[in-house]
């Protein structure tokens, strides 16, 4: 239909307007620092043989190779995004020594290479630094072999023979997105839907797992679900039938790329709310942080999506309106402020990273005191605070009756986040705010990440506040009675 082309047309130029496409100089820049990072990875390997005393012929045939993955391994990123890059070695090539501290001496060395810190503590862990400017996050994985192809084909069952779980959680993120791929029956249609779908989630603000929501690869998941059952639909078609297809989706039934008609059983774990299978991996799910609240906001957005995009081809139809911002300071009357600082920039990035990494224990806490809470993946820098900081809003559900001791949940949080806390930690601090003590940077915002703003320190005297325990906030509800197609459950915890 001509129509429906025009709206084709008409979203991918608004993406280009958006500066979703990176330029031809960035993708040359991209794939230059990946040559450069296999050439170090390939100098390195050998010196680990050589220090691990193999015979000759052993250290010329060693190798080792990085494998990418992530909004680059799938080309969907932009010119902002970070390079999720994998280092896969030999099994002589260990992790603590051979790569936390070898290869990362190596790398710190360049001149290239700059803010390079290692996060062991993680589920997967990994070294971060930049290298020309670009991030980089690389993880290891150590296959049972004496040489690792450049090319390494990470789907064939010869090279997963007895790796160690740490290594199969770091490879799970390159095997997903080549199954990813090869299930999509029009790979660049479904690079177009996903650049598109994840755009729409960070506006939304309902992108990013640590604060219980989706990430990359649960969309990536969704999309490619969405092609596999429409392989002869325009993208625009394809935007309305995602929209469709999740706003009254059965949750907990799991999502599945193969055609798989039967779902397994599912946990009981909350984090099982919206399951979704790694391609990869028939008995795998991606992780997942969602929380009652969460599932409740992401819900709401493919709601808001479906109404928004289930009559694309009126005349008075415009894309601009699906990616508006979500209006957190409309929304919320009361938020919770999280103000995390420490002595440096270096301190501080590895401090955020971990208590980023259990804010679900936050989530969940202030669920059960406050019945909803909506974690904004938005970070604001108070450049007034003197300290290097990173801030965030989390908006509250309308209060009514009992209280919630905010000094209790900073408290007990804290003693969560100092269990294993290796390096030296930062400060945070929990307080109450008001929508009217916001600063403007906050009502403002574009839904861009990293928004820097000049802004005095809010008051904190107001610690407590009235909470309601039972209900959810009323556009929840007002969505819940008109399109409630699935079961939701309760808001109380």
């Amino acid at each position: 239909m001509k129509m429906e082309v025009q709206r084709s047309i008409s979203l991918l130029q608004f993406m280009a307007d958006e500066g979703l496409v990176p330029s031809p100089e960035e993708e040359i820049k991209r794939r230059n620092v990946i040559a450069k990072l296999k050439q170090i990875v390939m100098h390195w390997v050998k010196r680990v043989a050589y220090q691990c005393q193999l015979p000759k012929n052993r250290v010329r045939a060693a190798s080792a190779t990085i494998l990418t993955f992530g909004s680059y391994g799938l080309g969907v990123h932009n010119s902002g995004s970070d390079i999720d890059a994998l280092c896969v070695g030999p099994y002589f090539a260990t992790m603590a020594e051979d790569f936390f501290v070898l290869l990362h001496n190596m790398l710190a060395s360049r001149p290239e290479v700059t803010e390079i810190h290692c996060i062991k503590d993680a589920k997967v862990p990994l070294m971060k630094f930049k290298f020309d400017g670009l991030s980089i996050d690389l993880p290891f994985a150590q296959l049972k072999v004496i040489s690792v192809p450049e090319n390494v084909d990470l789907l064939n069952p010869f090279f997963l023979r007895n790796i160690d779980d740490t290594s199969w959680r770091s490879l799970s993120g390159v095997r997903a997105n080549k199954s990813i791929l090869q299930l999509a029956p029009n790979v660049e249609l479904f690079q177009s839907l996903l650049r598109c779908v994840k755009l729409w989630a960070k506006r939304r603000g309902v992108y990013g797992n640590l604060h219980g929501f989706f990430g990359g690869v649960h969309f990536a998941v969704l999309a490619a679900f969405v092609c596999q059952r429409h392989p002869n639909a325009s993208l625009s078609l394809l935007i309305s039938i995602f929209f469709k297809t999740f706003a009254f989706w059965p949750w907990p039934r799991p999502v599945f790329l193969h055609g798989r008609m039967m779902a397994p059983t599912i946990s009981s774990d909350s984090r099982f709310l919206m399951p979704i299978q790694l391609p990869c991996s028939p008995n795998e799910y991606c992780h997942s942080n969602i929380t009652r609240s969460t599932f409740f906001r992401i819900r709401t957005e493919f709601l808001r999506g479906h109404a928004l995009t289930k009559d694309i081809l009126r005349p008075d139809f415009s894309w601009s309106i699906l990616f508006d911002p979500f209006p957190y300071a409309k929304k919320y009357a009361q938020f919770v402020k999280i103000c995390l600082s420490a002595s440096n920039q270096d301190e501080l990035r590895g401090w955020v990273g971990w208590v980023k990494s259990r804010f679900r224990s936050l989530l969940v806490k202030l669920e059960e005191l406050q019945g909803f809470c909506d974690p904004s993946p938005l970070e604001y820098v108070d450049v007034d605070l003197g300290a290097p900081n990173v801030v965030f809003y989390w908006g509250l559900q309308p209060s009514r009756r009992d209280i919630i001791d905010i000094d209790f949940v900073d408290e007990d949080f804290m003693k969560n986040m100092s269990n294993g806390y290796r390096v030296p930690p930062g400060r945070m601090k929990l307080s109450v705010v008001k929508a009217s003590q916001l600063p403007k940077s906050v009502t403002c915002n574009t839904g861009s990440k990293g928004v820097r703003a000049r802004w005095r320190i809010l008051d904190n005297s107001q610690r407590k506040i009235p909470v309601r325990t039972n209900s959810l906030p009323q556009e929840f509800a007002g969505l819940m009675a008109t399109n409630g197609s699935a079961e939701f459950p309760s808001a109380g915890v």
